[in-house]
């Protein structure tokens, strides 16, 4: 990089990518019962954070009610949000199942935390109207 270059701290450099990916993942619980407490939504938070960094994703943050876990998480360009959602749900299901199984058991049936959809939206950066305005204006060469 150019000494001149002063980024972010959050905007990240590998060997042929600079990167600023973030993104904002929901979990709601099965059927949006309120199976989740403050002890099982901090030990969801331990999870999540030992399964982001199995992905080298770093969680920034997380927090939730009683039926559903908001996330946003800094990941780089070779991971897919997909797979990242559906691990981090695998895994805290399995654990937070194995750790708070008889609360669970009152709220959820069927050995199921977390129903097969989420939610991802990417987030940071400039907004769409803005990038597109930027690209329009772009000067072709003469």
């Amino acid at each position: 990089m150019s000494p001149r270059w002063n980024p972010h701290p959050d905007v990240h450099t590998g060997p042929h990518v600079v990167h600023h990916l973030h993104v904002h993942l929901v979990f709601v619980t099965k059927y949006r019962r309120g199976a989740l407490t403050d002890a099982t939504l901090r030990r969801c938070e331990q999870i999540m954070k030992e399964v982001c960094e199995d992905f080298e994703t770093e969680l920034k943050q997380l927090n939730g009610e009683d039926d559903h876990v908001h996330l946003l998480a800094h990941y780089p360009p070779k991971v897919q949000p997909s797979k990242l959602a559906n691990s981090l749900k695998d895994d805290s299901a399995r654990l937070l199942r194995k750790k708070y199984d008889a609360h669970a058991r009152r709220y959820l049936r069927g050995g199921h935390f977390w129903p097969g959809a989420h939610f991802a939206g990417s987030c940071g950066g400039a907004p769409p109207i803005a990038v597109r305005q930027y690209i329009e204006n772009q000067q072709l060469p003469a």
